[in-house]
């Protein structure tokens, strides 16, 4: 089985917060309704007065506001299921896995047609309440493990906060340029995993910079 990450990994932006302009565009009032509220929130979280989880939850809170969600998310799949990188359709399997921390209400649509199983943060649209924890980081590993799940051959991600589902994996791999280029893992020394469960455990995303 290959494990995928989905934002930054298989596809090349963040498909929550590429869903969200998408459901403002067409309903206009966002913007001035939850727009500034998301900003506010952003800025709190840069500060350190917002935790991930609690901004993400504050953010998918336009999940919320969505009437026509059904149409709206099939209508955003069909404009951008064509950005799905190229080099995953080329060794796609039924039996991949995509887990993300996206919500699952959005990451769902894609899974299914693309034909893969999938896991994501479980999101409740009607109440703007998580379900579960967020699948974010140790949580994607802590699934894996408590799931059962047989042996991961290839675990594919964007971001050094999977590093625990990545020591999961029998190889893992690294994807950087918006979801075009895999390389193998880096080795992390103590000092750099240090900062990896720093940055993990206070929610950050962790990035090597293009040219690492």
């Amino acid at each position: 089985m290959n494990v995928y990450d989905f934002d930054g990994t298989i596809f090349p932006t963040d498909c929550s917060i590429g869903f969200c302009i998408w459901c403002m565009n067409r309903h206009p009032k966002l913007w001035f309704t939850f727009a500034p509220k998301a900003i506010k929130n952003v800025i709190l979280k840069k500060k350190g007065k917002l935790s991930e989880a609690a901004m993400q939850r504050k953010f998918f809170s336009y999940l919320t506001l969505i009437d026509d969600f059904d149409k709206q998310i099939e209508r955003y799949w069909d404009k951008n299921e064509k950005k799905i990188a190229p080099w995953y359709l080329a060794q796609k399997r039924s039996d991949d896995l995509i887990i993300s921390a996206s919500p699952d209400c959005i990451i769902g649509p894609i899974a299914k047609r693309l034909g893969v199983n999938y896991m994501a943060t479980e999101y409740d649209r009607e109440f703007g309440v998580y379900l579960n924890n967020m699948m974010y980081a140790k949580e994607k590993a802590k699934y894996i493990i408590d799931h059962g799940f047989p042996v991961i051959e290839n675990f594919y991600s964007d971001s050094l906060a999977d590093t625990p589902l990545a020591l999961c994996a029998e190889k893992a791999h690294l994807v950087t340029k918006k979801a075009s280029t895999v390389v193998d893992w880096p080795d992390l020394d103590k000092e750099t995993m240090g900062k990896v469960k720093k940055k993990i455990d206070t929610g950050w995303d962790i990035h090597l910079k293009e040219d690492e």
